[in-house]
């Protein structure tokens, strides 16, 4: 008997007609049409949640680089962020998702974005998004301090238009319980978003830590927020919901949420999606992240655009992690 993969297997029932296979959440399915990769792409008003059948995969996944995968090299100084096009171009990697803790205060530097996009340019990089950090909470209660968060942002959603990004990925974080958080985040967001729409650039909150590491806690944001240009970065292995010791970061991760169920709350937000990766084993599959899986998830949706090599593991180098998970994508997609 052929053994077949979960994948294989889905496809053989849909080109024999053997069965229609629902796709389910929660009980109802989810098909998203808010699922673009692409300035442009993916612009939906609430996500029906209407039952569905399935049909056959019609998009079209590809593969970019997140700069944080080399954030020890930049913060190091061994290698230079402004060479970043050229870095991805070394994998074969043709798009590229910056990271603003390499361009503090750069925002505005108009001759350092000139020269970011003639690089990208000179290589035919196409530049995705920046992620955002370190520019106030958006989901704190103190209305002041959120507002001047949203306002921080500003220039980065400039900076992302003149670098012909389709979205900046931000943080809904805040102290308080989930539902003050939660009313908090729709208004940052919410604000964010209205400020972008004219420079035709989306808001993409990732699960990131805190309550935006919880599923339906981002959905609901999303519903609430209800708007074309806010969205979501679903990230295969962002689900830790509590560390040791109340740390945000830099600790053992006591609580988690199920990342399989998260990324199916998140994909029908979608406009991009990240491929964490730590380690893998002798066959070059992640230990921890069954992609396979996940992969089947995201074309559950739909969804078409790039999928964002993010590897942050200790045992392989960079460039070794970078490559083992471009190869483990390109297996799935």
């Amino acid at each position: 008997m052929v053994n077949l993969s979960r994948l294989e297997r889905r496809n053989f029932i849909q080109k024999t007609g053997l069965g229609v296979a629902l796709l389910t959440l929660g009980g109802s399915s989810v098909l998203s049409s808010c699922a673009g990769g692409n300035k442009g792409e993916g612009e939906t008003t609430e996500t029906d949640t209407t039952a569905m059948e399935a049909k056959p995969y019609s998009g079209e996944l590809k593969i970019s680089l997140a700069q944080w995968s080399h954030n020890k090299e930049f913060f190091a100084g061994t290698l230079k962020p402004i060479d970043f096009a050229k870095i991805a171009n070394g994998y074969g990697i043709k798009a590229i998702e910056y990271v603003n803790q390499f361009y503090k205060d750069q925002a505005q530097d108009k001759a350092l974005l000139d020269e970011l996009n003639k690089r990208a340019a000179d290589l035919g990089i196409t530049q995705l998004l920046i992620m955002i950090d370190g520019e106030g909470e958006l989901a704190t209660p103190d209305q002041v301090a959120r507002v001047k968060a949203v306002e921080n942002h500003y220039k980065w959603v400039e900076a992302a238009k003149h670098l012909g990004c389709h979205s900046i990925r931000v943080n809904v974080f805040g102290n308080g319980s989930s539902e003050v958080v939660q009313t908090a985040a729709v208004d940052g967001l919410g604000r964010l978003s209205d400020f972008a729409k004219d420079h035709n650039i989306n808001i993409i909150v990732e699960n990131h830590g805190g309550f935006s590491s919880h599923g339906q806690w981002l959905a609901g944001v999303m519903k609430q927020v209800n708007k074309p240009n806010c969205g979501t970065l679903p990230d295969f292995g962002n689900f830790c919901l509590k560390r040791e010791g109340g740390a945000q970061w830099d600790a053992a991760c006591i609580e988690e949420y199920d990342k399989y169920l998260g990324v199916e709350e998140l994909m029908p937000y979608a406009k991009a999606v990240s491929a964490k990766s730590h380690d893998f084993d002798q066959f070059g599959t992640e230990t921890g992240i069954n992609y396979e899986r996940m992969i089947e998830i995201v074309k559950k949706y739909n969804y078409s655009g790039y999928i964002g090599i993010e590897y942050e593991g200790e045992k392989l180098s960079a460039e070794e992690g970078i490559l083992a998970t471009k190869k483990l994508l390109e297996r799935y997609i």
